[in-house]
């Protein structure tokens, strides 16, 4: 078919626009503000210490340049889940004084990554500690370790039985050097479970001290930070709140994630965007497609979500796919080339996001994808 030049301007306005930039999103993860993070919490804590979870590669802002940076403002104890993460961990900060607790325990398995590594185990039943004691022998020498006990969150620690076995027979070659428990409520300042898990785990982990003799105690995560002295004990282990996440409301953003417009089109009344023509446009509109989707941890669940363009809101609309995202543009000035929408930053932290998803923030962070260009600045 001829276009004649009438045609060809018709055409035109209904085709989409390319804005010229990037060609995918950036992750930039301010090294500045997560040091700062810890410093308040540590500040907070009084006169316990403040250590550093990083596990899930430091919530999904990478574990080496975070912990260098947590290590560098004053970290000296950091806590993960498994043992590799702790392989990688000790890699990332070389040969050093520092401590780091493995929360999944010990497996023989893993019995020399532990000793490579110089990994201390948060044992968590009488069999682990069985192993351990075993590692200890094999090794000729006392092992340090923490001991997890239960205090109603009934999830990995030993049992009140377990307790009192370990106290009539306590192993040879195993130094308790901490003793330690979670709340499961410390979001919620306001939840009797608090008080409740506080007052057992001093009653137990001073049931604890024929096992455990000068271990330090632990409970507090970053909710119990924020609880007060009361549930410091001699460490604290803020995790979420490093990074910017609920519930420390005061903490400094640490993770932005900015993604390119790869196109804007006009669609007239009637039209549906996306997979299941979900969305269909009330009066003319104005789409704007950028390539972020739910492989890249932009949840396909959202339901109200946001992002932002020059700081105004842009509605997510049709479902996320795999690859991009839909916003309506229409209430907003049109976009320059190379225009950028914010889906986490300033307007927007992760708990905001994870709110439209049904979620937390923690999965959010920990949901970020490979596909970034990512980028880390500042530092301690």
């Amino acid at each position: 078919m001829t276009l004649i030049p009438g045609d060809l301007s018709r055409e035109a306005r209904r085709a989409p626009a390319v804005a010229a930039g990037p060609a995918r999103p950036r992750l930039t993860v301010d090294l500045t503000a997560l040091a700062e993070n810890w410093r308040a919490l540590d500040a907070l804590s009084g006169t316990a210490e403040a250590a550093a979870a990083v596990k899930a590669d430091a919530y999904g802002l990478g574990l080496a340049p975070c912990a260098r940076t947590l290590r560098d403002a004053g970290a000296k104890t950091f806590f993960v889940a498994q043992a590799g993460e702790g392989v990688a961990l000790r890699e990332a900060l070389g040969p050093g004084e520092e401590t780091i607790y493995v929360l999944n325990g010990f497996v023989p398995e893993d019995a020399e990554a532990f000793e490579q590594a110089g990994l201390t185990p948060a044992l968590i039943s009488l069999p682990q500690i069985a192993a351990w004691a075993q590692e200890a022998a094999r090794r000729g020498a006392a092992l340090p370790a923490a001991l997890h006990i239960e205090t109603g969150i009934n999830r990995m620690a030993l049992t009140s039985d377990e307790l009192d076995a370990l106290r009539r027979a306590p192993p040879e070659g195993v130094r308790f050097e901490l003793v330690m428990s979670h709340l499961a409520c410390s979001d919620d300042p306001a939840s009797p479970m608090n008080s409740r898990q506080r007052g057992a785990f001093a009653g137990r982990s001073a049931l604890a001290r024929p096992a455990a003799p000068g271990a330090r105690r632990s409970l507090a995560a970053t909710g119990g930070v924020l609880l007060g002295p009361n549930y410091h004990f001699e460490m604290t282990r803020p995790g979420i709140g490093l990074y910017g996440g609920l519930p420390y409301a005061d903490a400094r953003p640490v993770v932005g994630l900015r993604t390119p417009l790869l196109q804007v089109r006009e669609i007239a009344v009637g039209e549906t965007v996306g997979y299941g023509a979900t969305w269909r446009a009330a009066r003319p509109s104005r789409i704007g497609v950028a390539p972020l989707g739910y492989a890249d941890g932009f949840f396909r669940r959202q339901q109200g979500a946001r992002l932002f363009l020059d700081g105004r809101p842009a509605p997510v609309v049709g479902r996320v796919s795999m690859d991009m995202i839909t916003v309506d543009l229409t209430d907003l000035p049109p976009p320059e080339p190379g225009a950028l929408l914010e889906a986490l930053g300033p307007n927007q932290g992760p708990d905001a996001l994870a709110e439209a998803s049904g979620t937390c923030g923690y999965e959010v962070l920990t949901s970020l994808g490979p596909r970034y260009e990512r980028r880390h600045v500042g530092g301690a």
